[in-house]
């Protein structure tokens, strides 16, 4: 006769593994289980009842019911996920391939008499920030004007986050996309943007996302509203359903073609502030990682089960509509990130809802480590505090992707690690809490919860700034609503908490006769890149057609590009824009890209002449 007996492990991958219990001589297949090493993790054996134990055991300590542990230990070897902080091999590649392009781009548009040498060669990255529509046709007028310079083939990376991305992701569906004329893609978006979108919503469409969030499902991908969102994108913004995976564009950049696109998300946590908690999280054609712990997967097995480092279960790559759902969630803001955004007065809120930290370490008689962190007591809000968070701090809708750092343990000096501070201030910056409490910051969660990086700031700079990417130029596009200063004054101040050298601001008197470009050329900080900054201002658009082409009277009205006032058609809540709207916003990013090409051309010899006179390097 058989019967079953189950093998726990709690806090393991497999938690419970049943096994059949038989009279038979011939021993069972063995289990196997994935745990944390120093979890202190314990087998359960829960043996049936009532018990025979016949000739498989003849333990003297076994008795009726009775439930045996023993401690275990596996190690797992061959990691399926990339810890580091250097740049992934297919990254470096990717580079040397690049400045072959950007050598001879920067040779003719700079009218060199020599050419670069590799490590002579800048790197330029485009960043952008917006969202909604808006931010798509403008992306698409600013990369034609940097395409009409030729200006395009000196860039090496793109950075794009919410709105933006939707961009990106349309441009390198084609492989070659930034050395042919962009004119019929810009068509194809214009059609998209004026179409009426009650189509998404339509009960066939309805039905459509009904079996496409189930085949999702049935994958094993946890689905969210989120995933909704990106499915009504895919129906917004395309024709039919869109096949194309962030893994799929690595033929656009695998010789060097196209800069490289890096996607910008955040992870959050469920009943914690983005205030709390936040964590950088990019994409690329390569890898998905956080830099901040140096730790990276394969874009094609995002959304894979992982544990301990090993791809345990391969689910199929998200299609790019769902990816676009996360990159661009704006239904994931909690009541308390939306009440911070719109009134100072958060921080009362914020205060009152949260346990109390009180530091009660002694001096130590004895010199401290340098990874020691200080012995703290929580003292938790009363019940009513804790119901009016758990309010203030639920989120609607989060994008739910497969941790793939469960069962990573955090090192024990993790906390000295020059990048992991960097990245995260501890104690001289208020970035976030949690990274004081390793058992809290990276807890064993089954899903990470990813949402639209503009809920922090918008901008999609921080990739950028890695120093392993060694950026010297940052071209800023900004096409955010509201201030056009705010995302630039957010990002200087988040760079400087963080001891990351970045270009200091200062345009507070500009305000409200903003130009067209501003170029920082970080003089006054050793190390920061120089950043040309182009904010969404129609300026001298209104009076010239092109650059020192004025507007004749028939002309003047098309000059009228309102980005700015309350009853603006561009507003970053629109999803649809007239054919004439789109034409306009599209001209205006354009124009003042030709407008501002002696600046852009000065900024990339300042960039040649750095790296000629800085000791050669290599990728």
């Amino acid at each position: 006769s058989e019967r079953k007996f189950a093998l726990t492990v709690d806090g393991s991958y497999e938690g419970t593994q049943m096994h059949t219990l038989s009279s038979c001589l011939c021993p069972t297949s063995p289990a196997r289980f994935h745990y944390i090493k120093y979890n202190q993790s314990a087998l359960t054996v829960a043996l049936p009842w009532p018990r025979t134990l016949s000739r498989v055991c003849d333990c003297s300590q076994c008795i009726a019911g009775s439930l045996l542990t023993q401690g275990l230990f596996f190690r797992p070897r061959n990691l399926d996920t990339r810890l580091g902080f250097d740049l992934c091999t297919d990254e470096q590649n990717f580079l040397r391939n690049r400045k072959r392009v950007v050598a001879a781009a920067l040779k003719e548009v700079l009218h060199l008499e020599e050419n670069l040498q590799e490590h002579e060669v800048p790197i330029v990255a485009v960043s952008t920030s917006g969202c909604g529509i808006r931010a798509l046709t403008a992306m698409y007028g600013s990369i034609l004007g940097l395409q009409k310079l030729r200006v395009l083939d000196c860039v090496s990376y793109i950075s794009g986050s919410s709105g933006t991305t939707w961009t990106m992701t349309k441009l390198y569906e084609d492989a070659d996309w930034s050395h042919k004329d962009i004119g019929e893609i810009i068509i194809e978006a214009r059609k998209q943007a004026a179409k009426c979108k009650m189509d998404a919503f339509c009960l066939r469409s309805l039905r459509n996302y009904y079996r496409e969030l189930s085949q999702r499902t049935q994958a094993g991908h946890k689905t969210s509203f989120i995933d909704l969102w990106g499915l009504m994108i895919e129906s917004m913004l395309n024709d039919g359903k869109c096949h194309h995976r962030l893994s799929d564009q690595r033929r656009a950049v695998n010789q060097g073609q196209n800069p490289l696109p890096i996607y910008l998300a955040l992870n959050v946590k469920d009943k914690v502030t983005t205030k709390d908690f936040r964590e950088w999280v990019e994409f690329t054609p390569y890898e998905v990682g956080f830099p901040k712990y140096g730790a990276f997967i394969r874009a094609e097995d995002f959304g894979s089960e992982f544990f301990m480092g090993h791809l345990m279960k391969k689910l199929p790559e998200s299609r790019i509509c769902f990816m676009q759902g996360m990159w661009s969630s704006i239904f994931s803001k909690n009541l308390l990130d939306a009440w911070h955004a719109v009134d100072n007065s958060e921080d009362f809120w914020h205060r009152w809802t949260q346990d109390k930290v009180t530091e009660i370490e002694e001096q130590p008689g004895l010199p401290e480590k340098p990874y020691e962190m200080a012995t703290c007591m929580f003292t938790p809000v009363s019940g009513f505090s804790t119901s009016l968070r758990d309010i203030l701090t639920d989120r609607p809708a989060v994008s739910k992707y497969r941790n793939f750092l469960r069962g990573f343990q955090m090192h024990n000096e993790y906390i000295q690690h020059e990048h992991f501070t960097k990245w995260k201030g501890m104690y001289h910056t208020p970035d976030t809490l949690l990274d004081a409490s390793p058992n809290d910051l990276r807890s064993n969660s089954d899903h990470l919860e990813l949402v639209d990086a503009a809920f922090f700031f918008e901008t999609s700079c921080p990739p950028l700034m890695r120093p392993e990417r060694k950026v010297d130029v940052i071209i800023f596009f900004n096409y955010t609503g509201g201030s056009q200063t705010l995302p630039l004054e957010q990002a200087c101040r988040y760079f400087l908490e963080q001891g990351i050298a970045f270009p200091s601001f200062g345009l507070k008197d500009d305000e409200k006769n903003l130009k067209e470009c501003y170029m920082f050329d970080g003089a006054d900080t050793p190390g920061a890149p120089l950043l040309l900054y182009f904010p969404l201002v129609n300026d001298t658009f209104q009076r010239y057609v092109a650059p020192g082409m004025s507007r004749s009277a028939a002309e003047m009205e098309e000059g009228k590009v309102d980005v700015s006032s309350f009853c603006s058609p561009y507003s970053t809540r629109e999803v649809s824009l007239k054919t004439e709207d789109f034409n306009k916003l599209m001209k205006l990013t354009n124009y003042n890209i030709m407008n501002n090409e002696n600046m852009i051309l000065q900024a990339l010899r300042m960039a040649v002449a750095q790296k000629k006179q800085a000791p050669g390097q290599t990728v």
